[in-house]
């Protein structure tokens, strides 16, 4: 027996025509469903399937947070028959601060960073947020069109109210086929506006509107440079503008300067920037950085610094970060939207005209759904209201009635009732037929007939329920809307990308410029940009003294002494600079600048040539240091023995006499040519010969004898510190004869009363300023002789200096 084959049905087909059909299916398909946000309520089926089903499972704001996965699960299982992973990551999407401008979702979890992707929708929560009960708002009311299903089983919004602007908003970026839209998130406030004045004036031009809406606004703030392109996406649809990080230049540490990062373009992450940065660094196209560190947290959010090397311009560095990394990106708008099922290229205009029409739709259906709803219960209760009135005939009729529809009909035949009217009666309960409850329904009624009117009055002007959409739409943005965060820049100069040759002859260091490095008696530095060194054109505060002014370049390094004999090299060009002359407000106080703490601050030098340094210490050692000061950041100039510490140095060019000050009133001055320069490591020679008990206070180096000036100020040992001013007194420094080094010198001034101590000496080159402790002036008396008393003191001296 022999089987018969079954009869082949084979269809030629002409393959061109069949690859046509089917890739327009298919496009259709993504274009429609997939890809392209619709211009009404600015969602793609994925997101407006997800609101809308977050919302019929009660997800609400002030409703607990359900795991994702069953969010994820209902969607898809309901609604959208695609992978649960695309589904998830537009709900992700949705929830996150740093994508939209307004998070529809509110999630709980991990939802993932700009460097990091979201943990599994096992492992996160989510409801919906604030605003998505606003883009659901009205759906029970009949204000939208609703579609079967995948399966025909259930129905879903062909689009959702949309209480704001979300397209706009929240901007969308998807890839179809043939074509893709790309658009930058608004602010809410700014778009609500323009929309409102488009409501109010429907021939506005793009121009005015782009007073409301002067640019985007995103997420992540961040600056937008130039306008021009913003400009043409919102005339054609179409456009480009750069965005850049927002930095500040600040001092990271007492001695470095470093850029801060708080803000970056749009959806560039951190971990991205420093990756860039590390290879322009090996690459050598970038220049001047130390060192990048990430201190972004989820409390003080997004902070990076990128410290400098010292001697290097930050303006240069920032411009080399903007030409060769991420912190400096391009954003391309492409606004392709579906209208009316169709994709359209629409500019500022278009885009707000297109919702607003929807807005009008949507309030207007809403109002003739209310309107029906109430006259429909007007309707009943004035049936009602007649019941109450005749209850006792009420009654008979149904009593007398065998069976229900008999019922009705003579209720209806009795008092003149409509079919409604009776059937509600029947089903009433007897304890809504009271007095009170007659009360209750003529209240109702008479509140229904005047929602009624307003709702007609809504409904038959167009004036007014535009007026209507205008003030919900305000509302909304008051609630939900904040200030902006991106800054837009009109003028700002276009860093233009380079090559990493061209980069490596880029000069990122410090221009070597004349500057001027001064030092207050009050401890104020600060570097101005000017070659005179002078007083002349410098300001400060008044009265305060200046005790360094050291004429340099911003090349070179200056090294700062302090009482534990170290030298700390600090490069000009890191001090802060106060301008052309120096001013109080900018500079910082020196100790603060090097952030040292235990110790004093001695002195300023230049320690980039060859010039040799005169110490003094508190035991009356004095040391002449060879100029050979390593390359260190920090370094010894004198090996101090327990206990001692320097008082006092001063650069040994041009020097004749050193002078040391005793707390016993002793002064010492002798010869500096005969001190023999040392290395750093030698502890130095005996300078003065103290009595026991006795300590040097006050170290200085005279250039010129005749205008040098002694100030010296005497009070009592026993006295709280800062509480005795004691006396004052002024001499010429040539009243003090020279005496050879290693003695033991010459009184200084007279102890009165209870005084039995120097507690502060100074010796200055010309016109001294003394100050108090606290900053204020203190007049100094006439110079006298060298061992005579004092003149009685207001305030305790802290500081003197050259006026």
């Amino acid at each position: 027996m022999t089987s018969q084959k079954p009869e082949e049905r084979i269809v030629d087909i002409d393959l061109r025509v069949e690859m046509q059909e089917s890739f327009l299916e298919y496009s259709y398909s993504v274009i429609y469903a997939r890809a392209l946000p619709d211009a009404r309520d600015g969602l793609k089926p994925v997101h407006r399937r997800i609101i809308y089903q977050m919302g019929e499972m009660g997800l609400r704001p002030e409703r607990g947070h359900v795991k994702s996965a069953r969010v994820t699960g209902e969607v898809m299982g309901k609604l959208h028959p695609h992978g649960d992973g695309a589904i998830y990551d537009a709900l992700v999407r949705m929830s996150q601060p740093f994508t939209l401008r307004v998070p529809l979702i509110d999630g709980h979890g991990n939802f993932g960073s700009l460097d990091d992707g979201p943990a599994a929708a096992r492992y996160t929560e989510a409801r919906l947020a604030q605003a998505a009960m606003a883009m659901n708002e009205g759906l029970d009311e009949d204000v939208v069109d609703f579609k079967p299903n995948y399966d025909a089983q259930l129905t879903e919004p062909e689009v959702l109210p949309a209480g704001f602007p979300n397209l706009l908003v929240n901007g969308s970026a998807g890839i179809a086929v043939g074509m893709a839209t790309n658009m930058p998130p608004h602010n809410m406030r700014e778009v609500v506006a323009a929309a409102i004045f488009l409501l109010e004036n429907p021939d506005a031009t793009t121009a005015q509107l782009m007073k409301y809406v002067p640019g985007p606004d995103l997420p992540t703030g961040g600056i937008i440079v130039g306008l021009d392109g913003v400009r043409d996406a919102y005339e054609s649809g179409r456009g480009a503008f750069k965005t850049r990080a927002r930095v500040t230049i600040e001092s990271v540490s007492p001695r470095k300067l470093g850029l801060v990062v708080t803000e970056l373009p749009y959806l560039i992450g951190p971990e991205k920037v420093i990756e860039k940065i590390k290879e322009g660094v090996n690459s050598k196209k970038l220049q001047g950085i130390a060192d990048v560190t990430d201190l972004t947290d989820r409390t003080n959010g997004l902070k990076l610094v990128i410290e400098l090397k010292t001697g290097f311009d930050p303006q240069v560095v920032l411009d080399l970060l903007y030409r060769f990394t991420p912190m400096e990106d391009s954003f391309s708008i492409n606004n392709v939207a579906l209208v009316n099922g169709r994709p359209q290229v629409l500019g500022l205009k278009e885009l707000l005209g297109v919702y607003l029409t929807h807005r009008v739709t949507v309030t207007r259906r809403r109002s003739k759904n209310r309107l029906g709803k109430r006259q429909a219960r007007l309707h009943l209760v004035e049936g009602l209201l007649v019941a109450i009135l005749s209850i006792d005939e009420v009654i008979q009729v149904i009593r007398s009635s065998d069976e229900a529809d008999d019922a009705r009909s003579k209720l209806k035949q009795v008092f003149d009732l409509s079919d409604e009217q009776a059937e509600y009666i029947l089903e009433l309960r007897l304890r809504r037929l009271t007095k009170f409850s007659k009360i209750e329904l003529e209240a109702e009624a008479d509140k229904l007939r005047t929602e009624i009117t307003e709702l007609e009055r809504i409904l038959g002007d167009e004036a007014i329920l535009r007026a209507l959409v205008s003030t919900e739409m305000a509302e909304v943005a008051k609630i939900y809307g904040d200030a902006r965060r991106t800054e837009l820049r009109t003028e700002t100069e276009e860093i233009k990308p380079i090559s990493a040759a061209k980069a490596a002859n880029v000069d990122a260091e410090l221009a070597d410029t004349e500057c001027v490095i001064t030092l207050t008696a009050s401890g104020l530095l600060a570097r101005s940009d000017s070659s005179e060194t002078t007083a002349e054109g410098s300001k400060r505060k008044k009265n305060d003294a200046v005790t360094v002014r050291i004429a340099t370049s911003t090349r070179k390094d200056l090294g700062f002494l302090t009482s534990d004999g170290k030298i700390h090299r600090i490069h000009a060009g890191d001090i802060p600079s106060s301008g052309e002359t120096f001013e109080p407000a900018t500079a910082i106080k020196v100790l603060e600048f090097l952030g040292l703490k235990g110790v004093t601050f001695v002195g300023l030098f230049d320690i980039s040539g060859d010039g040799e340094i005169l110490i003094g210490t508190k035991d009356g050692v004095v040391k002449r240091v060879v100029a050979d000061y390593p390359s260190k950041d920090e370094f010894e100039v004198i090996a101090l023995k327990d206990g001692d510490e320097v008082i006092g140095a001063a650069s040994a060019n041009g020097a004749v006499e050193c002078v040391f000050v005793s707390s016993d009133a002793q002064l010492l001055r002798f010869d500096a040519s005969g001190l023999r320069a040392q290395g750093r490591a030698a502890s130095g020679v005996a300078g003065i010969n103290l009595s026991s008990g006795a300590k040097a206070i006050e170290f200085a180096v005279v250039t010129e004898r005749d205008s040098a000036i002694v100030v010296t100020a005497a009070n009592s040992s026993d006295a709280l510190a800062g509480t005795d001013a004691g006396s004052v007194k002024v001499s010429n420094l040539m009243e003090f004869p020279p005496k050879g080094r290693a003695t033991g010198g010459v009184r200084a001034q007279k102890f009165i009363r209870n005084e039995d101590q120097l507690y502060f000496a100074s010796i200055t080159q010309g016109s001294a300023l003394a100050m108090s402790v606290d900053g204020k002036p203190i007049e100094l008396p006439e110079p006298t002789r060298r061992d005579a008393s004092g003149s009685a003191l207001v305030a305790v001296i802290g500081a003197v200096g050259v006026r």
